[in-house]
């Protein structure tokens, strides 16, 4: 007898996909608030009571430093959103099947990747 292919993963499995995702949105959140108490509370080290060539190199690097934790803050913000959009797919019960191919997405990737949105092989070919 023939095994009939999975279209979507049981209730059991969303639910531990749910509990990866929720750990995963937790820390994403946390590494949020911290970029975002970095960049607005960079008067911490200020530069006043240092000599005006260095207090420019100092303003410099603050400001390079500024615009790189604003790029990680963007781009966490992204993460956290993808997490949320996952665990909706979870409560509609579509979670985990890829949208191009229509085929599950391997659990083993979803583990790692838990808002993967594609399988490999279609990601892959999106990209050539």
């Amino acid at each position: 007898m023939a095994e009939v292919e999975k279209t979507r993963y049981s209730d059991a499995e969303l639910e531990e996909f749910r509990q990866v995702i929720l750990r995963k949105l937790e820390a994403a959140r946390a590494d949020y608030e911290l970029l975002r108490d970095t960049i607005t509370h960079a008067a911490g080290n200020d530069t006043e009571d240092t000599s005006p060539t260095y207090k420019v190199l100092e303003e410099g690097a603050a400001t390079l430093s500024k615009e790189e934790n604003g790029r990680l803050a963007t781009h966490q913000l992204k993460f956290i959103r993808n997490l949320e959009m996952a665990l909706v797919r979870i409560e509609n019960k579509t979670y985990g099947i890829c949208k191009t191919t229509g085929k599950l997405i391997p659990k083993e990737r979803l583990m790692k990747v838990p808002h993967a949105t594609e399988c490999i092989e279609a990601k892959e070919g999106r990209l050539k």
